[in-house]
């Protein structure tokens, strides 16, 4: 019987909440397979439900993606063969591992132009953009989009794909540096969002155009000043929280604010049709093979460090993407 050393959390609060614990793993049922796993990806949904923000039922894994190299599968899997490079999201919880069984129908395999660290970077992040920028509003040419937090993992993939889409870039971050980051990467116009009145930076660097979607994964310090930017008619997408939940509103106040419209999207069940999932992750991939969608790691952290990821991520003292290797 294999074993695993993976993350385990018996109940929820600061990093240190999280423990390493070597665990047997059975061989792979019908349906499975086994993968040794080369990179993790980290998220900021992981923070959350360590803190028990979106609890979890305890003991539990944490980490949502990773790709790594197929050891064993399990009966009626034919599509997959031990060798092969793959990679995945909405695998059930506990990516921060070095080995794991998972469903087949879950996992994509690995195109020759996309290293194992990208992918474990770029397929949540890069699917969450996917569904952002191509589903929940179609971006076009034209388009003015406004992107917070975008020297973030997902900031960063908004940005760049959205540009590569024909569509101008409003981009905000927190400080200088940030911001000077998204300029560099392709924003045409950048503010930072910690200055009181952020949005008039805004409108004065459009001269006074405002946006046809916001896509904000900042939360409640973002939220209500997002709806002043957005053109009428327009589209506020709040897909995160990094502050804090966003506030409770009334609807009448999207009337107010020119018609607008609000959704609170996820990556899950957008990719929960596993079909569905190969098709987005055939156009991630696509994209990142025409050179649309990169990757800048950040910060890289062995599995032995994880508390320090996830503090560095808290104090949002990164930017990019954070890589876990086991």
């Amino acid at each position: 019987m294999a074993t695993a050393r993976a993350v385990r959390l018996h109940g929820f609060g600061e990093p240190a909440v999280m423990a390493i614990e070597t665990i047997d793993l059975p061989p792979p049922g019908a349906g499975e397979v086994q993968i040794r796993q080369t990179a993790v990806g980290f998220n900021f949904i992981d923070v959350y439900q360590r803190r028990g923000t979106y609890p979890l039922p305890t003991p539990t894994g944490l980490g949502h993606e990773a790709a790594g190299v197929v050891e064993a599968v399990g009966e009626g899997v034919t599509a997959l063969q031990p060798g092969d490079r793959v990679a995945y999201i909405n695998a059930g919880i506990g990516a921060y591992a070095d080995r794991r069984i998972v469903p087949a129908e879950r996992l994509v395999i690995l195109p020759e132009a996309v290293s194992d660290a990208a992918a474990a970077t770029l397929i949540f992040k890069g699917l969450t953009a996917q569904y952002l920028l191509r589903k929940t509003h179609r971006v076009v040419p034209g388009d003015l989009i406004l992107v917070h937090s975008a020297a973030g993992g997902v900031g960063q993939i908004l940005v760049r794909w959205g540009k590569a889409l024909g569509a101008e870039v409003i981009a905000t971050a927190g400080g200088p540096e940030k911001c000077a980051l998204a300029k560099r990467i392709g924003a045409d116009h950048a503010v930072d969002y910690r200055e009181e009145d952020w949005p008039a930076a805004v409108l004065a660097a459009t001269g006074g155009r405002k946006a046809r979607v916001v896509y904000d994964a900042v939360g409640k310090d973002t939220f209500l000043k997002s709806l002043d930017c957005i053109q009428p008619f327009g589209l506020m997408v709040s897909y995160g929280a990094a502050s804090g939940p966003a506030p409770d509103i009334h609807p009448e106040l999207l009337n107010k604010k020119g018609c607008l419209y609000l959704t609170r999207p996820s990556v899950f069940p957008h990719n929960a049709d596993p079909a569905v999932f190969r098709e987005n992750a055939a156009e991630l991939f696509a994209a990142i093979a025409a050179g649309h969608v990169t990757v800048d790691i950040g910060a890289r952290f062995a599995l032995d460090d994880i508390a320090a990821a996830h503090r560095a991520a808290e104090a949002r003292a990164t930017t990019g993407a954070i890589l876990i290797t086991p």
